[in-house]
């Protein structure tokens, strides 16, 4: 009897632990799949499930051919490599392969990336379509591809320093490039989606979500590709013939501020940016480099006091090849036509007294008064927008800066100085912007490198962009454009093609230093227009090196008429009627 209860103690003690662990398995199956359920779903989910950026295509860059556009910039697709290191499984022939195929466009240590805790690292970038098709017949797991622009320059160096380039990291830098990076760039899409072990995305999968991309933009150049390489042509020569090491030069189209050329020797290679050792070869000096704009500035100094009416071209004044101011004399560089000259005739020799009397004029008569240097800053810096960045769509634009008869340092010696171009800082752009409102009839447009956008239905016009429509009045206007037409062809016979309305102002600018100026540097420029009936572009050339000194009508003019005679016939220019 006793031996069965013993036994029946047994059985209920064994079902009791069968009982027990059926319901610790039950318990966490129950835990597991009830409790937990939404848990694992997710930790299944993150594992199958990939984000991919689906990367937006940069935008194109144009420029103009006549009237069509042309591409300047273009994208080449290449790869970038990556790897899933939580799924590879072949690390040491994936490693050999990718030294094999990918070479010097593999990442530094990219074997220890393959070891990291991670999901996603990228271990090559731009390889061809060929060494992508090499390692993708592998068959890696883990391993993928990404498809990437590259940057293509069909047409070289030119506008090089006008269009910037894209760096290793992607960004956009210098030019426009740099400006307008972000609407260069557009916006990358995304890819989240089900894959499966070789990471390709399964096109099943309500948890699926696709953001397509939006490219970037793709502006039109108002850069002429034939203006341009024209005037690429035109400061080389110049330079080899003078020994300049900076030569630069604007052409602009007055009648709606759009630059056709803009140009620096020496320049550089956007594709082969990195090559270059200089930095300094990055700037566009037209935009980023002010100077002071020496007698150039004499056309802007007589159609203040023209449009003043203090006095005209044909007015007069006593010329000694001196003036007083305050404690300064101010000499003329070129001297012996003294007397009762015109002003027409201070013009044409660069006479710095004519141009101080100028102001003087616009003052009691005797003396630059305050009211006079106001007038000279209203039109120079508010009317003219001398000293201040023209919001060209480039980067690294400087404003440059003119002293307000406000602040100090603004006295009489210093405007005294800036009828002449001294004592102020411009840059080129500004000046062919200013210049272009003097005559075109006193219309200031804003500058631009942008003609249009391209579309897919072709290239969709900017409109012109009108600033201030009276800048200086018509007749104004009129009076200095044959003032300078008289001064050049008089100066300069025989030089423009025949039956052409051309004219312009030689400039010799001095080079501050920290003790006055240089004994040694000076730069030349020269800033003019040419056209039929009306002025139909404006140019302005400067030429420099450290420790020479170059003359506007020796060095830089013909430069000038070496573009302008050019201009007219690729115009295809009426002769003045």
């Amino acid at each position: 009897m006793k031996l069965e209860l013993q036994k029946g103690s047994r059985t209920r003690i064994l079902a009791a632990a069968v009982l027990l662990i059926a319901a610790i398995f039950i318990g966490r199956l129950f835990y597991l799949q009830i409790i937990q359920h939404n848990h694992y779903v997710e930790a299944a989910r993150a594992e199958q499930e990939k984000r991919f950026i689906i990367p937006a295509s940069r935008g194109e860059i144009y420029a103009m051919n006549g009237e069509d556009p042309i591409r300047l910039v273009m994208n080449q697709t290449v790869y970038t490599v990556f790897a899933d290191p939580a799924t590879i499984s072949e690390k040491d022939e994936i490693v050999k392969t990718l030294r094999e195929v990918a070479g010097g466009n593999v990442r530094t240590g990219f074997e220890d990336l393959l070891d990291k805790d991670t999901r996603y690292e990228v271990l090559a970038t731009k390889l061809t379509t060929v060494q992508r098709d090499k390692i993708k017949e592998k068959n890696f797991y883990g391993i993928g591809f990404q498809a990437v622009s590259q940057r293509v320059y069909p047409e070289g160096q030119l506008a090089g320093q006008v269009l910037g380039f894209v760096n290793a990291e992607g960004q956009g830098v210098y030019g426009l490039e740099g400006y307008m990076n972000d609407e260069l760039s557009g916006t990358d899409g995304l890819l989240q989606a089900v894959t499966d072990v070789r990471d390709v995305p399964l096109t099943i999968g309500k948890d699926n979500i696709r953001v397509e991309p939006q490219d970037g933009k793709s502006p039109v150049l108002s850069i002429d590709r034939n203006v341009q390489a024209k005037v690429e042509q035109a400061l080389a020569e110049g330079a080899e013939k003078t020994g300049a090491t900076d030569v630069s030069a604007v052409v602009m189209d007055p009648n709606t501020g759009r630059v056709m050329a803009m140009a620096n020797y020496p320049t550089y290679n956007p594709a082969e940016f990195n090559k270059v050792s200089d930095v300094a070869l990055f700037n566009n000096n037209t935009i980023s480099k002010p100077y002071e704009a020496g007698s150039v500035i004499k056309s802007f100094m007589m159609a203040t006091a023209a449009d003043k009416n203090v006095a005209h071209a044909n007015d007069t004044f006593n010329n000694t090849d001196y003036i007083q101011v305050a404690d300064r004399t101010i000499s003329n560089a070129y001297k012996g036509v003294t007397g009762t000259i015109t002003f027409q005739t201070a013009m044409q020799w660069s006479l710095n007294t004519g141009f101080v009397t100028l102001a003087q004029r616009l003052g009691d008569g005797q003396n630059i008064t305050q009211g006079a240097r106001q007038t000279m800053y209203e039109y120079y810096h508010d009317r003219f927008r001398l000293g201040q960045a023209t919001g060209i769509q480039l980067a690294n634009e400087a404003s440059g800066r003119i002293i307000s008869p406000d602040e100090e340092g603004g006295n009489a010696v210093r405007y005294s100085n800036m009828s002449f171009g001294q004592g102020m800082d411009v840059t080129m752009v500004q000046m062919a912007s200013g210049f272009s409102a003097l005559v075109n009839g006193g219309t200031y447009y804003q500058p631009t490198v942008i003609n249009g956008y391209m579309t897919d239905d072709g290239m969709k016009a900017e409109a012109a962009k009108v600033l201030q429509d009276d800048v200086i009045s018509d007749s104004t206007s009129a009076e200095v454009v044959e003032m300078l037409r008289t001064a050049r062809q008089t100066g300069f016979p025989g030089i423009d093609k025949a039956g052409y309305l051309t004219g312009g102002k030689t400039g010799t600018s001095q080079v501050p230093t920290s003790t006055g100026y240089s004994e040694t540097d000076t730069i030349g420029s020269y800033l003019g227009f040419g056209g039929s009936d009306r002025p139909e572009y404006v140019i302005i050339v400067q030429v420099s090196a450290e420790g020479k000194a170059y003359g506007g009508s020796t060095d830089a003019m013909p430069i000038f008429t070496d573009i302008s005679n050019w201009m007219i016939d690729y115009l295809k220019l009426r002769p003045k009627s």
